[in-house]
This record gives C-alpha cells, sequence and structure tokens, in this order.
C-alpha cells in the first residue's frame, strides 16, 4: 500500500463526520444505541465496534488502522504509553513458571518488567548479548516463550540479526516481540522479518511533537483479539481520544521528519567521532560499526539517535560539557522536534539507578530538526569548555 496514501487517506471517511478534513476527536466515554439488540451487537465485537471508549473509540481506530498497515501487520492496539503496550504483549505471552531471553540493555522499564516485576509471579528472564543470534539459540530453556528484541537497542545502539534469531525461536516453537522505536516502519518493518508482535513508543518519532505519551502493540489479528479480552481491557492503559488525535497529526508530517533526520545525523556524528575530546561513537550507521553492514540490511537509513563515549575522567567534566550545550536541550526522551541529550551522569547517586553496564561518561543525543551545523558548532564549543584528562 502507497505510504502516502496509508498517511494521509487510509481509515478516513470524511462523509462520516461531516466532510471535516482532519478527522474529529471523539471525545466521548459512552456510545449510545437505539434498541438492545444494537447494544448486545455493539459488545459482542467491542474490539472493532464503538461500545466504550476503554475498548473503541473512532478515533483511536483510525490511528490503529495507519500504524498497523505501516508496520505491515493484521491489526495494531494503542496504548496510554510504550511501556503499558510492552507490558500488554509480554504478560500475555507468560504464565508462572515461563522463562523469557531478552536482549541485554534494553529500554529501563522493560528491563524493569522482567528482572524486577515478574519474577514475584514465576517468570524468569535470561539477558544476552544480542549481537550473535547464537547468543539466543544458547539462553533458550525448555520452558522459554518469549524472545525479546530492541534493534538497535537502548543507549549504545546494537542492532540484532533479526531474520536469524526469528529463525532460531521459530525453531523451538517460540513468540519474538520487538521494540521497533528507533527505527519506525519507515525504516525497518520487523513483521515482514516473522517477528510476532511489535512495540513502539508513540511519544517519539510517531508522534514527533514531544506533546504526547502514547504506544503501540502491532500483531496478528489472533493475538490482538487475545491481548484485547484480557491484558488490554483488564489493566486499561489505553489511549484517550485527543491523545489519538495528536498522533493522528504527528504521523502527517512523518515521512518528512524521518528524512531530515536522516541527513542531518550523520554530519553531526561524523564531527563527533574525529573529535579528540569523544572516545567512542556509538552509533549503527558509522561505517567502523562492526554491525554497519547488518544494520544497513535490516534498516532503510539512519535515525537520529547516538551516544558518545566522553573522553575526561570526571564526572564534573561530563557534566561541564553537558552544562554548556545551548542548542541540545536536556531531557529523557526523544523524537520530537528538538535535538536532546541524556546525561548518563545524571544517574549517579540516584536512588532509582540500577544499570551499571551503562559508564558515567556516557551522553545519549537525539538530533531533531534543527540546522545540523548549528549543532556541530554548539558540540565544538562545549567539547571545549568541558577538558580532557581531568
Amino acid at each position: 500500500m502507497d505510504l502516502s496514501h496509508i498517511i494521509n487517506h487510509l481509515g478516513e471517511s470524511h462523509e462520516r463526520y461531516q466532510g471535516a478534513g482532519a478527522p474529529p476527536v471523539y471525545q466521548t466515554n459512552n456510545f449510545v444505541f437505539e434498541t438492545v439488540d444494537d447494544m448486545r451487537k455493539a459488545l459482542a465485537f467491542e474490539m472493532d465496534t464503538p461500545f466504550y471508549t476503554r475498548g473503541n473509540n473512532p478515533t483511536v481506530t483510525i490511528l490503529r488502522e495507519k500504524i498497523a498497515a505501516l508496520e505491515g501487520a493484521e491489526e495494531c492496539l494503542m496504548f496510554g504509553s510504550g511501556s503499558a503496550a510492552i507490558s500488554a504483549g509480554i504478560l500475555s505471552s507468560v504464565q508462572s513458571g515461563d522463562h523469557i531471553v531478552c536482549v541485554r540493555k534494553p529500554y529501563s522499564w522493560t528491563n524493569k518488567l522482567l528482572n524486577l516485576f515478574l519474577p514475584r509471579y514465576g517468570v524468569t528472564a535470561t539477558m544476552v548479548d544480542g549481537t550473535d543470534p547464537e547468543n539466543f539459540r544458547k539462553a533458550i530453556q525448555p520452558n522459554t516463550r518469549l524472545i525479546m528484541l530492541e534493534s538497535p537497542n537502548s543507549l549504545t545502539f546494537e542492532v540484532q540479526d533479526i531474520p536469524a534469531v526469528v529463525a532460531i525461536a521459530q525453531e523451538h516453537g517460540i513468540l519474538t516481540a520487538i521494540d521497533n522505536s528507533y527505527a519506525t516502519p519507515l525504516n525497518q518493518q520487523p513483521i515482514l522479518m516473522g517477528v510476532d508482535m511489535v512495540f513502539h513508543s508513540a511519544s517519539k518519532y510517531l508522534s514527533g511533537h514531544s506533546d504526547v505519551v502514547a504506544g503501540v502493540l502491532c500483531c496478528s489479528r489472533k493475538k490482538a483479539e487475545q491481548i484485547f479480552k484480557s491484558e488490554f481491557m483488564t489493566l486499561g492503559g489505553v489511549l484517550s481520544p485527543h491523545d489519538a488525535w495528536l498522533v493522528l497529526r504527528g504521523l502527517r508530517t512523518l515521512p518528512l521528519r524521518m528524512e531530515r533526520v536522516a541527513e542531518s545525523t550523520p554530519r553531526v556524528v561524523d564531527f563527533l567521532a574525529a573529535h579528540p575530546g569523544v572516545a567512542h561513537v556509538y552509533y549503527p550507521f558509522l561505517l567502523s560499526n562492526p554491525q554497519y553492514e547488518v544494520a544497513r540490511k535490516q534498516m532503510k537509513r539512519p535515525g537520529g539517535q547516538f551516544s558518545i563515549l566522553l573522553r575526561t575522567d570526571s564526572i564534573e567534566g561530563a557534566d561541564r560539557f553537558c552544562n554548556s550545550l545551548k542548542r541540545f536541550l536536556m531531557a529523557c526522551s526523544w523524537g520530537g522536534y528538538e535535538s536532546l541529550i541524556f546525561p548518563m551522569s545524571t544517574l549517579y547517586g540516584s536512588a532509582n539507578y540500577q544499570n551499571n553496564e551503562i559508564p558515567w561518561n556516557l551522553v545519549r543525543f537525539y538530533v531533531g530538526l534543527e540546522d545540523p551545523e548549528l549543532l556541530i558548532a554548539d558540540l565544538a564549543q562545549a567539547l571545549e569548555k568541558m577538558g580532557m584528562g581531568e
């Protein structure tokens, strides 16, 4: 299906809302019926029919249809956050006594779900280095039910060979899931590689304006019906109609924003990779990256995220670099119009910091829509102020 049609027209029936160019926000929790039989029929097909907004809302349905088409999936469910989507998908796939294999260093809330929350209910997880598909095979146990991927994964952006891991999982009858937030469906479609469930933090690229929190779960129709009847309706982490409308608005410019990011980010990365104040750059599309060919094979083009290791011996030096930046805002999320940093030194001394695999001198970057030359100039002056070898 044509990309421009999906983003601009799919699921939108203008005659249903008085010819309005933009779909309305169905800001209602209830839907009324003329007869008991009408109400009974709607309740019987609640996933597809407006009955109560916690289950189905017309504004959310338009968004579901578009994102499913973008991912090449049969169905999509929308959630109030990315962590809600991931939690529902994982919970739907395991029960007490089961085992999960997950890529090491995933999104922090995925990590907490697998290693802090689920063990309380008898579900265990093994975290593996995902750069070698055989590590997933070695970690499989008789009770393994799910393999969780994140390619590229958070903070250090290693990629996994998705088709190779899927083949291993299918040999053992194991489900696969992936967080595809970094690449977006425009740059990577895991469903077409055989992955069973695809997650997104729609707060990031899909909405693109830094003003909404939302989550996506794409999968087969059968799996979606299973999740809808259980985890989705029971836990209630649903997306509001207004937030769905905001994501719909953001989708209109997704191709343009991703094109801009793909052009700007390599220029910023190349500058940093050549600078003496930078010890290492973590970026899938860096030519010196040993996984460069795998990244090129699976993703159509780069995203806007990368991380660097600063060449400094003190947290004070890392803090000084970050505090000196003027064009990069300091915040925890990414995927909007503004360029951002998240310094790992922030987490040191925090009671919630539990990821000792990530060094304090690592800074995660997100390149937004600003002129890359302005961003490079900003980085140059901040690196000069940082000093080296402190």
